[in-house]
C-alpha cells in the first residue's frame, strides 16, 4: 500500500497536481508527462473525474452545468466513486508495472472543493476516503496556487462553456484555494506549493527541478 510521503527508492511515484481551476494544472500536467517521456521513464497520465469508463460517466454528471440539483453529499460520494475505480483499475496497476502515474487532480481535490468549498464536514470526508481507498494517496502533490482573480481571467480567455464548478461563486473558489493551502500546511512532506501566478516558464522551470529531484533525471 502506498502512503502519503512514503520513501520508495527507485520505484515508480504517484504524482498529482492540484490547484483552482484556471491555476495552469493542465498545463504542467502535459509538461510533466512529455518531460518523463523524452527521458524513457514509464508513464501514465490520468485525470479526477475520469480516466475509466465509470469515471468518464461519472465526469459528464459531475461537471455538467445543467445539473442544478446535485446534493453536496452525492457529489461527494460521486467523486470517490471515481477515485476508487481508478485507483484499482489503473493507478495501482501502473504503479505494480513499474509506471509512473501523473494524476490531474486526486483526493485532495474533494477536500478541497467539497470540504472547504462547499463547507461539508471534512473529518467525515476524510473517514469515508481512508475507508474506501484504505488511506492510498500520491506520494507527492504539486500545488499550484495563484490568486482566484488571476485564475478567473485566463478561464476568461477560454473558449467554451464553464463548468459547473468554474461557474462557482468567487467567493466558493476562495475557500477553495484557502482549502489547499490548508492541506499543504497539513502535509509538508508531501506537497510542493508552487506560485502558478509567476510566469510559465518559471512555474516549468521549477516543476522539471522537482522532477529532477526525484530522482527522474535519466537523459533520453
Amino acid at each position: 500500500m502506498i502512503q502519503a510521503g512514503e520513501s520508495n527508492g527507485d520505484k515508480p511515484l504517484f504524482l498529482s497536481v492540484e490547484g483552482i481551476d484556471g491555476s495552469g494544472k493542465t498545463t504542467v500536467v502535459d509538461f510533466a508527462v512529455r518531460w518523463l517521456e523524452e527521458r524513457h521513464i514509464p508513464c501514465r497520465r490520468v485525470r479526477e473525474p475520469g480516466t475509466t469508463k465509470v469515471g468518464e460517466q461519472l465526469r459528464s454528471i459531475l461537471l455538467d452545468s445543467r445539473q442544478k440539483a446535485i446534493h453536496p453529499w452525492t457529489e461527494v460520494l460521486l467523486y470517490l466513486a471515481s477515485q476508487n475505480q481508478q485507483a484499482h483499475e489503473v493507478i495501482r496497476p501502473a504503479l505494480e508495472d513499474g509506471t509512473w502515474v501523473v494524476a490531474d487532480r486526486f483526493v485532495d481535490a474533494t477536500l478541497a472543493y467539497q470540504g472547504w468549498g462547499r463547507g461539508l464536514d471534512m473529518g467525515a470526508i476524510e473517514a469515508v476516503q481512508w475507508k474506501i481507498l484504505e488511506g492510498f494517496r500520491p506520494h507527492k502533490t504539486l500545488l499550484l496556487d495563484c490568486p482566484v482573480e488571476v485564475a478567473l481571467q485566463r478561464r476568461l480567455g477560454r473558449s467554451g462553456t464553464p463548468d459547473r464548478l468554474e461557474a462557482e461563486s468567487t467567493a466558493f473558489h476562495q475557500r477553495v484555494r484557502q482549502g489547499y493551502l490548508a492541506l499543504a500546511r497539513r502535509e509538508p512532506d508531501r506537497f510542493l506549493v508552487l506560485d502558478a501566478s509567476k510566469p510559465l516558464h518559471q512555474v516549468l522551470n521549477h516543476v522539471q527541478r522537482t522532477l529532477e529531484g526525484m530522482g527522474t533525471g535519466r537523459k533520453p
